[in-house]
């Protein structure tokens, strides 16, 4: 059976049933100990909670709908799911659905139809890991959110639109919370740290509090990778080493080192630092490595950055990045290869979404590179910045006389004919010049032939038999301008309908 936070108890003045048991504060850890009361507490997810934000407003007008918060451990599920339930009243039942049931739902869902009945009181049945949940599991709650019999929420680190039945899903607001940024944990640590109530400032902490050094307070926040748990749950692992060691500062205060923090993460502190010049000393060596063609030093310092805690939605775009700058069109397929990477790590995250990213990195490491595409690309820039915004030639405007002199490129043999495109100032200027690798030694083998074709006569394509030779441009806005049209009449006369309907209509008091 599953752990059950409520019991059978009479509910107190606020709705809720008083806990069976509840274990000294103790012998609580620490993270439990500094769990969000209220949502003024709650640290993060801005675009629910803060003041403008959906659930806050919902709750002002005392209502909660069903909903499932999707996101990575110790980004707040759970801490949510309490004070959602505390600001609407509501009696709270957690059960796990690793350990739980259709009939232990029944029993909940029995529970809760006496308690609306009986004392008005709403249920909120929180279900931790719901996409553990089977289908059948998950269909048994379908009929009970969908009347209001419990207010289900639910909690996943997977994608629900995988794990959860589409039923259910409907059924359901689906909240994406993402982790806690570094500096969100860091105000849930120093909370705790000067917490004389519940953290380790007062008599639940050792005495004389705890001092954290800067290096170590940046360690601890950096490997918690947005998990306040974690973060807490390390805190109290080096505070009770230091302790135990009889370290403390001049204040008498229990002053943890990084070596602490370190032991009780059994996580050695990487020479990284995500802020400084470790984060960017890093990822230069490597996107050098990927332009250098060294497969071996790009996934060292993949690895690096990952094992050190580094986003990888960061390394994803450097990724993408490299993958236009440094290869270009010597490879076009880098960049799809690269935006995928990208998007695995969107879908399934770490950790398996390493091997996307290691994949990403190696064929971006091995093909062949060009910077030709960026070259041209500020080289353009460079023009636009030196002149203005030149005037555009008349044939090229898209009205005025001059438009008539537009030569349709499809018209000629080829699909191709000479004219002038770029403004009459820099007639003659090349941007792009395709260097001799990959793909790009055969786009400069057809801009060669273009060329070469642009200094013969030009010849018109014969007429397609079958088919009249008109102008597409042309045929294509006058189709539109009839579409419009028809569009117009239909909505014209869909009003006479409606109106001559209603006039045919007796009154509703005949």
């Amino acid at each position: 059976m599953a752990t059950r936070r409520t019991s059978h108890r009479p509910p107190t003045d606020k709705g809720e049933q008083q806990p069976v048991f509840v274990p000294p504060a103790g012998r609580k850890p620490l993270a439990a100990r500094m769990r969000p009361r209220t949502l003024d507490e709650v640290v993060g997810h801005e675009q629910l909670i803060g003041e403008h934000g959906t659930l806050r407003r919902a709750l002002e007008r005392g209502h909660l709908g069903s909903l499932l918060f999707w996101g990575p451990p110790g980004s707040g599920k759970t801490s949510l799911a309490r004070v959602l339930a505390e600001e609407v009243g509501a009696q709270l039942v957690t059960i796990s659905a690793v350990m739980s049931g259709v009939a232990e739902v029944r029993a909940i869902v029995a529970e809760a139809r006496d308690g609306l009945s009986l004392h008005g009181r709403q249920t909120v049945l929180f279900i931790d890991e719901i996409h553990r949940f089977n289908k059948a599991q998950q269909d048994a709650l379908l009929p009970h959110v969908e009347d209001g019999t419990v207010t289900l929420v639910g909690a996943t680190t997977e994608n629900p639109y995988f794990e959860v039945n589409s039923a259910l899903l409907s059924r359901l607001r689906v909240y994406r919370l993402e982790p806690l940024t570094d500096e969100q944990v860091a105000i849930v640590v120093r909370r705790a740290l000067t917490d004389a109530e519940r953290g380790l400032a007062g008599d639940l902490g050792p005495t004389g509090g705890v001092a954290l050094a800067d290096d170590a307070f940046e360690h601890l926040v950096g490997l918690s990778a947005g998990d306040a748990r974690q973060a807490l749950n390390v805190l109290e692992g080096a505070v009770s080493i230091a302790d135990s060691d009889g370290i403390r500062d001049a204040a008498g205060r229990v002053a943890p080192r990084l070596g602490d923090v370190e032991a009780a993460a059994q996580q050695r502190a990487l020479a990284y630092d995500r802020a400084g010049d470790g984060h960017y000393d890093t990822v230069s060596a490597f996107i050098k490595s990927i332009r250098g063609n060294d497969p071996d030093a790009a996934l060292y310092w993949l690895a690096a950055m990952i094992a050190a805690g580094e986003d990888p939605r960061f390394i994803a775009r450097r990724l993408i990045i490299s993958a236009s700058e440094d290869i270009g069109l010597a490879d076009p397929r880098a960049l799809e290869v690269a935006v995928a990477a990208a998007r695995a790590l969107d879908w399934v995250g770490l950790p398996e979404a390493q091997y996307n990213l290691a994949e990403a990195t190696v064929m971006l490491a091995v093909t062949t590179k060009s910077n030709a595409a960026g070259r041209g690309y500020f080289a353009a820039m460079d023009d636009v910045l030196r002149h203005g915004s030149l005037p555009v030639p008349a044939h090229l405007r898209s009205s005025g006389s001059g438009r008539s002199k537009y030569r349709y490129p499809h018209d000629f043999e080829g699909d191709d004919v000479e004219q002038q495109y770029l403004p009459d100032k820099l007639v003659g200027r090349r941007y792009y010049l395709p260097g001799g690798q990959g793909m790009e030694a055969r786009i400069g083998e057809r801009l060669e032939r273009l060329g070469e074709g642009r200094r013969q006569p030009q010849r018109r394509k014969p007429p397609t038999q079958g088919q009249e030779d008109v102008d597409p441009m042309s045929a294509g806005s006058e189709g539109m301008r009839r579409r419009r049209q028809s569009m117009r009449e239909m909505a014209e006369g869909q009003r006479g309908d409606a109106a001559d309907n209603s006039a045919k209509d007796p009154p509703a008091d005949a």
